[in-house]
């Protein structure tokens, strides 16, 4: 997070807001200007890949799913927005003892023994950690002690659209975030792919919400992708998994999607409106006795 902070010291901070005397690497200064870029990233990174998830991507027609909530999408953007600011908080904690050097985050490639080879160890493992992290996290908040307190807001939406992604209890929400945190404090994580994997975490968590449940069929049986999280949100005890199925098969809990058996949300919307044009049909056929129509 320090690249974000020098460049924003760089063009706005030190330009045009501290004071000449409060030098950049005061903590109290980082500490300011660290929230003002978690809330003003966290609020554009949200609802940017949420809103061009929902204007490309998202299938309308779920919309008209009996379980989908009146005014939903505003009560999803205004549940993850006043979230935002709290989950900044203990976020911001987090990233300014990485500023402040107790991490393992390093600048150059060539910083690290292993260089090149050594960035793509650091991704394949970021993510099986991460996922690993999230899946057991996921169970707790599942517990009938801690769900009620916590996660049961976000279940709220049962039929999502990418805009519960961020739609969270903020302590629920930064929980569920703290794998990514703590990764670069126990190995070795080059800062700016340490940057890209931030940002593609935050736009994955945006398409297990999308309703896309389109998977290579190749990818099915191990990428926990939107068609598995939606059966996690109207099931419940299912499909734990942030991206793949591994810990959900190892731990009990997985289920084949209900979308790709045929039976998913848009399938039973489909269903609703086949039968509701059946209906309508066999309501005009009354119209017409004999071949003559009646008068309405």
């Amino acid at each position: 997070m320090d690249i974000v902070l020098d460049i924003c010291d760089q063009y706005f901070f030190t330009p045009y807001v501290y004071p000449a005397d409060w030098v950049e690497d005061n903590p109290l200064r980082q500490i300011i200007s660290l929230l003002v870029i978690g809330n003003v990233g966290g609020y554009l990174l949200y609802l940017i890949v949420a809103s061009l998830s929902y204007k490309f991507i998202y299938d309308k027609r779920l919309m008209e799913h009996p379980q989908f909530l009146k005014n939903q999408i505003a009560l999803e953007i205004t549940c993850a927005c006043t979230s935002i600011p709290w989950m900044s908080i203990p976020t911001v904690a987090m990233f300014f003892l990485e500023i402040r050097g107790y991490s393992k985050l390093y600048d150059c490639v060539d910083d690290w023994k292993f260089g090149w080879y050594g960035i793509i160890w650091s991704i394949v493992t970021f993510i099986l950690f991460t996922d690993m992290c999230i899946y057991w996290i996921h169970r707790w908040l599942h517990h009938k002690l801690v769900y009620k307190h916590l996660h049961k807001i976000h279940h709220k939406w049962k039929v999502t659209t990418p805009f519960a992604s961020h739609a969270f209890h903020p302590l629920d929400g930064f929980v569920q975030s703290l794998p990514y945190h703590i990764y670069p404090f126990l190995f070795p994580l080059h800062k700016i792919t340490y940057l890209v994997l931030f940002i593609f975490v935050n736009i994955w968590s945006v398409s297990i919400h999308d309703g896309d449940y389109r998977v290579p069929t190749s990818f099915k049986p191990y990428v926990n992708g939107s068609a598995h999280h939606t059966d996690h949100h109207l099931f419940y005890s299912f499909n734990y998994g942030q991206f793949f199925t591994l810990w959900d098969k190892m731990g009990g809990s997985f289920r084949v999607p209900s979308a790709f058996q045929g039976s998913g949300p848009l399938d039973e919307v489909l269903k609703i409106k086949s039968k509701t044009l059946e209906q309508n049909g066999h309501a005009k056929s009354k119209h017409f006795t004999n071949g003559v129509k009646k008068s309405d």
